[in-house]
């Protein structure tokens, strides 16, 4: 990561997350979701260049159990070592107020598996399989 592109801990803004989360592959949000689930995050990092919000991610969890969330860089920024920044931050921010019996999870996507294996996170199958619904929607394969 270059130095046009600062990192702080803070939860990203309602506009900035439903942004990212839609030019970058992700699910979109509604604002009206954004609203709710937002203020339920224990760590958020948003990444800036210069006034611009170009990346984010979030923990959410409850003491014991935390699911990293919403990792997303937008497209004209990727390959610049952003989403490592983000991970890192949150995994250090964590490390300092979760105690160490608590459990780290989250849903790597396609190749994001090789990013989060930096920073500790391994497969859970054979032993596990993570699973999903989606609440109001139809069923659908994932």
């Amino acid at each position: 990561m270059t130095d046009e592109y600062t990192v702080s801990i803070e939860v990203p803004a309602v506009e900035d997350y439903c942004r990212l989360r839609r030019i970058s592959g992700l699910t979109p949000h509604s604002e009206t979701a954004a609203k709710v689930g937002l203020p339920n995050t224990v760590v958020g990092v948003v990444v800036r260049r210069g006034d611009h919000v170009v990346g984010m991610g979030r923990a959410v969890g409850d003491g014991l159990c935390y699911q990293i969330v919403d990792i997303a860089v937008d497209p004209d920024h990727q390959g610049k070592g952003l989403g490592k920044a983000i991970v890192f931050s949150l995994m250090r921010e964590l490390r300092k107020l979760a105690p160490a019996e608590a459990y780290v999870s989250l849903i790597a996507d396609g190749d994001a598996r090789h990013l989060y294996a930096q920073y500790g996170f391994s497969p859970t199958a054979p032993a596990s399989i993570g699973m999903a619904q989606w609440i109001g929607m139809a069923p659908r394969s994932l």
